[in-house]
């Protein structure tokens, strides 16, 4: 399902002076069918508000929402209803019914539809065995853990065969071991059912392991959007940049090269570099072709689902037209530099 907004805007009444805040403004995206596309800002940015506009939860104040090339912001009434029941939506908290166990949170949506009761049993059964908790149908939400609830929420998310699944900063409230194994499961199942997935974060981390495009928001607007790589190799928003410095200082996982800043200090250059350059000697070289020194302040490999981004954040010393000539030939290699006093 291939998803277009155009010029979306979104006000709430406040207690404030002015009255209003605008949440959304003016943004148009393209969120492409059968991929998973990141929604990356900080709190306040207005992501949520936005999700809650293309999930149809929401009518923006003003602008389009295409599903498939079918406008859906002005359905109304039954369309509506079954409209926002092909989309699944997975929460930060869960929301799952305390007072029925796991197989009843997940046949909930299926029996608000009037599902007849042996459908529902196989499709539970079905969705139990695809998160992989076929053993804990029976298990109250209270004996569940956080990994577990979620998986549940998922096969919730699903039950109703979707073609949409909206993920609402779905591993925030997870460990990140935990979150691997959701991101994962969330993964499979894209590919397996070939949804749109729509995943609202602030967590890098989750765009980087999750998603194959991504779009960053600040204060109400889209200021960046491109393939994950291209954000990594090419951030050129101050945001992106925030987002990736603050993503290098909190490593989530112990197995994965991430990016360790060692040093808080200086760190006049960021060096980005991909693919097979990953595993060159980069800065030997330059040191031993030019009259220069340097110290590397950070350093670390991102994997990503298609690709490895390295980056070193350093400061160079020596001649002014010899640091010069080894930017120039760090360029020449396929190496972005990016000159931090700019």
């Amino acid at each position: 399902m291939e998803i277009d907004l155009r010029h979306l805007v979104k006000a709430y009444k406040t207690d404030s002076e002015s009255g209003s805040v605008t949440a959304v403004r003016d943004i148009s995206l393209h969120i492409p069918s059968n991929t998973i596309f990141g929604v990356i800002g900080k709190s306040g940015a207005g992501k949520s508000s936005l999700i809650r506009l293309v999930s149809l939860l929401e009518k923006p104040d003003s602008g389009e929402v295409f599903y498939d090339g079918e406008r859906v912001d002005t359905l109304t009434g039954r369309a509506l209803i079954e409209r926002r029941r092909k989309t699944g939506m997975i929460f930060q908290n869960f929301n799952l019914f305390s007072s029925r166990n796991a197989a009843g949170n997940i046949a909930y949506p299926l029996e608000i539809c009037g599902t007849p009761k042996a459908k529902i049993r196989s499709r539970v059964a079905e969705l139990l065995e695809l998160v992989g908790l076929s053993d804990r149908a029976n298990a109250p939400v209270s004996t569940l853990s956080g990994g577990q609830k979620q998986r549940i929420a998922i096969a919730r998310a699903l039950a109703n065969n979707p073609d949409i699944l909206f993920c609402d900063e779905a591993t925030s409230a997870l460990d990140p071991q935990t979150t691997q194994s959701i991101l994962n499961l969330i993964r499979e199942i894209q590919k397996k059912m070939n949804l749109t997935v729509v995943m609202i974060t602030h967590q890098m981390e989750v765009v980087r392991d999750a998603c194959s495009q991504v779009a960053v928001v600040h204060d109400g607007l889209v200021v960046e959007t491109g393939s994950v790589e291209n954000i990594f190799m090419r951030p050129q928003s101050d945001v992106t940049k925030d987002f990736l410095s603050h993503l290098s200082q909190n490593p989530q996982a112990a197995q994965d090269k991430h990016f360790v800043r060692w040093s808080n200090g200086g760190g006049n250059y960021t060096l980005r570099f991909n693919g097979s350059l990953t595993d060159e000697p980069v800065i030997s070289n330059v040191a031993r072709k030019f009259d220069v020194s340097f110290n590397i302040r950070a350093a670390g490999i991102q994997s990503l689902p298609e690709e490895k981004v390295g980056t070193l954040v350093m400061d160079f010393s020596g001649e002014p037209s010899e640091i010069a000539k080894a930017i120039a030939y760090l360029k020449e290699n396929g190496i972005i530099v990016e000159d931090c006093n700019e």
